[in-house]
């Protein structure tokens, strides 16, 4: 049974204590052996002495490991040590998997903060084209079914409900320019438009355009 290397931050104890499990599993500290004395532990995992202190304290309350006086540390249940691991394993992968969630989660924010700054780039250019450009046309294809087609544009009303001075009408692939007050807007229609920067939102909610 071998432990995965993890990135996940830990107790340094801990560490020790999982690579001290990880020798009793793979038979390098038998069972009823003695274990190399805290100050052997602390020089080979490169750690204080009051680190592999604490580690061979949770191997203790583990069983895995007795603390006794005389006699030193002596390994009893590799079982408990195989255990151990697995508890570890499970809680770091649980952990792992917190944080890539959590770096997904940053990295999605942060995407969709830039789009919405691409966003408030593009419409602050479109306005102020727009205001260079007062004569652009909108453009709205009417393709939803609404309570306004099949009407004409004077029962319409479009200046006085929306804002919207219509220059031109498309309809089954005929373009009318500057269309009359008893032109009618059918569903598949082309409504060219100009007026503010309302006008285009109020046009498309008047057709029910979502």
């Amino acid at each position: 049974m071998e432990t995965k290397e993890r990135m996940i931050s830990s107790p340094r104890y801990q560490k020790v204590a999982i690579g001290i499990a990880q020798r009793i599993v793979d038979g390098k500290f038998p069972l009823g052996q003695k274990i190399k004395s805290r100050s052997t532990l602390a020089s080979y995992f490169n750690v204080s002495p009051e680190t592999a202190r604490k580690a061979i304290n949770v191997l203790a309350d583990l069983d895995i490991v007795s603390v006794r006086q005389g006699s030193g540390v002596i390994v009893i249940s590799r079982d408990k040590a195989i255990e151990y691991l697995e508890k570890f394993e499970a809680t770091a992968g649980l952990k792992e998997m917190k944080q890539d969630i959590q770096r997904s989660l940053l990295k999605q924010k942060q995407e969709l903060d830039a789009m919405n700054k691409m966003m408030d780039t593009f419409l602050s250019q479109a306005s102020l084209i727009r205001k260079k450009f007062p004569f652009e046309p909108f453009e709205l294809l009417l393709d939803h079914d609404s309570a306004n087609l099949n009407k004409s544009l004077a029962d319409l009303n479009l200046w006085h409900q929306t804002g919207a001075t219509v220059v031109a009408l498309k309809s089954k692939g005929e373009l009318l320019l500057s269309p009359g007050p008893y032109a009618t807007v059918r569903k598949g229609d082309i409504l060219y438009f100009v007026g503010d920067d309302f006008a285009f939102s109020r046009m498309k909610n008047l057709f029910d355009i979502l």
